[in-house]
């Protein structure tokens, strides 16, 4: 057989029938939330690790980019979240006994909020009330008795030391707050020091130790005058305490009733309020009504009542189910929360109040959502984590502070329980290095949540991308798309995945084009986005990206790459690449040739000699020799030498699709058969000569097309590709076209036989493909192959008889 059949148009790509999805256009369709188009496994695998309330069954979510992950488990994850009860608010206070550890105290939701305002109103109140009352008739009246009986005591003994010190010629006065006492000569009037000295010797020491009897004098008085005033004080200080106690006792007697529900914490609350009743008691005395310019007593004032105040490190309040959280960057701060600090000439300082919370407990009873990557790329915040999930308690810290100046206060808040959900989205790839890597932190995400590439197409899931576009059509304000639209986006999804079958489960890229295809709509005035507009799209791209394929088209056209695209040449063919930039891919044509020769050393591929070949192109060369030794194993040992090279490649070669057309080379060189050269060539090879499929293969086919039509198509050019590929053909309509016009021609082989047989013209010799060896029919290729190798062998067997020769 020296001719396969061609393909069809139709069998060239799959053609989704608009008629077929059952509406005019997306405004017809109504959908509240993203489907999971495709991703059953996934979201039932989410919808499993929501719902388990065990720990350790927290959600590692692995796919690739693009592939609705994210969002689709936020949706999932709030839809859930949205029938679970309102988790606690959490707030931090004043812990009296020890400042620097401040108490933590989880309240109903809302009640946080409540009992802030409450203390807040109690500052206030206490701020107005208890200076009223201690400005009282009643009150004043009775801490002046309290003071007057105290007064009269007090003068009653001074009145003694006074005289005491008169009989020593002594005046004794008061003068500010303190006691003096001078010298009184014999006129009554007091003696200077330098009077003093120019009394008689005897004199001055009378008065010496008078002075000593005075002041020891006072001494007792003061002994016995200090226990007085402490016995008033401490008698004011209760007439205070009695006066302001059922002021106290009421206010925060009102506190209690308006927090009435049972909470976790109720006995904290309940000692805390004790606590502050206590110390209120204990601080009456600076709420006395003050001057305005005692600046030092309002000082105390303020930060005595800010002692009272609420810090809600957690509201929530707003809730109408679980939280949540989206952290989108994961540092220590973010995650575990931290201390704020004041900075007052270069001391640091703090309190309770500048605690603030992180995402762990503001998703405390809720989920957490965090991105693998940004997690990894904080080391302390992913010890912290594996620290958390060990323990299930948080501790707020400043982890900085090593790195900071003394502060004059370090706080260590009380740590809490975090009951909390993590999902934890990654890569395919990061998944399994961290099962390796660290197995005790992955055994804490047992639900693995698998987004797939690619799925297999129905009706049902066609319907579901048209609801996609319009749910995406809704979210972003965009013109409703119309059945042949969707249907456009649908066959480039298939596209996407090279496969008539299956779509592409990377959504990201069918949004985008949604996005771009609107705005060509909009530009051309339309108000539905129609075919043609994800045509212009598509085309746009095109132009944005393909100028690195553009410049090696234009290095054939120029014939600085030698690519011949007509005719026939021994031991040439065309093979087909693919080149992936990341960002596009495409095909090109690349020269494949080979050289035989007698000798003993077997194949030779040049490009794994100077290390530019990578280990799949080495593997399918090895397979290509096992192969050619299969084929003429009945003349072992082969007495061949033979090389084979990509022409003008000089940045590698990988992958097995090119060992067909290496084969080819090989075969056509050996026999002296010419292949032709307008049929370029894709397959791999196993050690039967079956022909397996290759990844690329509309890239390929289409940058061969584009190269043929450049140059003119002459109706003889066309590709050769493995049969197994049939399915993933999803051509571009103009390879179709100029198929159907009988302009280009696409073959495909099961068998090398198949594929040598129409590159040559001639039988391959191959009758049957489970054959493993000759000998060949006359006539046929691998006949000739047969005959040139015998020849090889004689040469060297007469090389070998002949003196002073080598058969190398």
């Amino acid at each position: 057989m020296t001719e396969l059949p061609r393909l069809l148009p139709s069998q060239l790509r799959l053609t989704v029938d608009p008629a077929s999805l059952g509406f005019a256009d997306t405004s017809e369709l109504h959908v509240q939330s993203l489907p999971w188009i495709g991703q059953e496994r996934a979201e039932q695998a989410a919808r499993f690790g929501l719902s388990m309330d065990s720990p350790d069954y927290n959600l590692f979510v692995l796919g690739e980019v693009g592939s609705g992950r994210s969002s689709l488990l936020r949706e999932l994850t709030q839809a859930v979240a949205a029938d679970r009860p309102v988790p606690p608010d959490l707030c931090y206070l004043h812990n009296f006994d020890n400042p620097e550890r401040p108490r933590a105290l989880r309240m109903p939701a809302g009640q946080g909020r409540e009992l802030r305002q409450l203390m807040q109103r109690l500052c206030r109140t206490l701020q107005t009330e208890i200076p009223q009352r201690l400005a009282r008739d009643d009150f004043k009246a009775e801490s002046e008795r309290l003071q007057d009986a105290y007064k009269d005591e007090e003068s009653k003994a001074f009145a003694e030391l006074e005289q005491f010190a008169e009989e020593r010629h002594f005046n004794l006065f008061r003068e500010s707050g303190h006691l003096v006492f001078t010298l009184v000569g014999d006129g009554g009037n007091a003696l200077t020091e330098n009077e003093a000295r120019t009394l008689p010797r005897e004199r001055r020491a009378e008065i010496s130790q008078a002075e000593i009897e005075v002041r020891e004098q006072i001494s007792h008085f003061l002994e016995k005058t200090r226990p007085m005033a402490r016995v008033m004080n401490e008698a004011l200080a209760a007439l205070r305490r009695q006066v302001i106690k059922p002021l106290l006792d009421h206010e925060l007697q009102e506190i209690r009733v308006s927090l009435k529900k049972q909470i976790k914490d109720s006995v904290k609350l309940g000692g805390y309020l004790e606590q502050v009743a206590h110390d209120i008691l204990e601080h009456i005395e600076l709420f006395e009504p003050q001057e305005a310019d005692d600046e030092e007593r309002q000082m105390a004032l303020e930060s005595l009542l800010a002692q009272y105040q609420v810090n809600l490190v957690v509201d929530n309040s707003p809730l109408r189910g679980a939280p949540v959280i989206v952290e989108d960057n994961p540092t220590p701060h973010a995650l575990f929360g931290s201390v704020d600090y004041q900075a007052e000439e270069d001391v640091l300082h703090t309190d309770f109040s500048r605690i603030r919370a992180g995402s762990l407990l503001r998703a405390h009873g809720g989920y957490l959502i965090l991105q693998l990557r940004d997690l990894l790329a904080e080391d302390l915040a992913w010890e912290k984590l594996r620290r958390f999930l060990r323990s299930g308690r948080v501790q707020i810290e400043e982890p900085g502070m090593g790195l900071m100046p003394i502060p004059a206060v370090s706080l260590r808040p009380e740590s809490v329980d975090a009951d909390v959900k993590i999902v934890l989205i990654g890569s395919v790839t990061q998944y399994y290095e961290l099962q390796e890597a660290d197995p005790e932190f992955a055994r804490r995400f047992r639900v693995k949540v698998d987004f797939a590439e690619s799925f297999r197409a129905t009706d049902d899931t066609r319907m579901a991308t048209a609801l996609f576009v319009a749910h995406t059509c809704r979210r972003r304000g965009l013109p409703p798309f119309t059945a042949d639209a969707v249907a456009a986006l649908i066959e480039d999804s298939h596209r996407q995945t090279d496969d008539q079958s299956r779509q592409s489960a990377l959504f990201a890229r069918t949004e985008a084009l949604v996005v771009e295809g609107s705005a060509l709509c909009r530009d051309r005035g339309g108000s539905v986005v129609e075919a043609r507009d994800i045509a212009a799209a598509l085309s746009a791209r095109r132009l944005r990206h393909d100028y690195p394929e553009q410049r090696l088209r234009e290095s054939i056209a120029e014939g600085e790459r030698l690519i011949e695209l007509a005719g026939s040449r021994i031991g040439q063919i065309n093979g087909l690449t693919q080149i992936d930039l990341g960002d596009w891919r495409f095909g090109l044509p690349v020269r494949v040739s080979a050289r035989t020769h007698a000798g003993g050393q077997g194949l030779l591929n040049i490009e794994r000699e100077v290390e530019m070949s990578g280990p799949i192109h080495d593997k399918g060369v090895l397979i290509l020799h096992s192969y050619l030794i299969a084929l003429f194993g009945h003349l072992a040992p082969l007495a061949l030498n033979a090389s084979v090279v990509f022409e003008q490649e000089y940045n590698g070669v990988e992958g097995d699709s090119a060992s067909c057309a290496e084969l080819f080379a090989l075969l056509s060189s050996l026999s002296g058969v010419p292949l032709r050269q307008g049929i370029a060539v894709t397959g791999a090879l196993n050690q039967h000569g079956e022909v397996l499929p290759v990844g690329g293969v509309n890239e390929k086919i289409e940058g061969w097309f584009r190269v043929c039509e450049a140059a003119g198509l002459d109706g003889q050019q066309g590709v050769l590709l493995p049969r197994r590929n049939l399915r993933h053909l999803m051509l571009d309509q103009s390879v179709v076209d100029a198929v159907a016009a009988g302009q280009f021609h696409i073959y495909t082989a099961s068998h090398a036989g198949e594929g040598l047989a129409l590159l040559t013209g001639m039988p391959s010799g191959i009758s049957d493909p489970l054959a493993t060896h000759g000998p060949f029919p006359a006539g046929s290729v691998l006949a000739r192959c047969e005959a040139q190798l015998r020849q090889f062998r004689e040469a060297c067997r007469q090389a070998t008889r002949s003196p002073g020769t080598s058969s190398d």
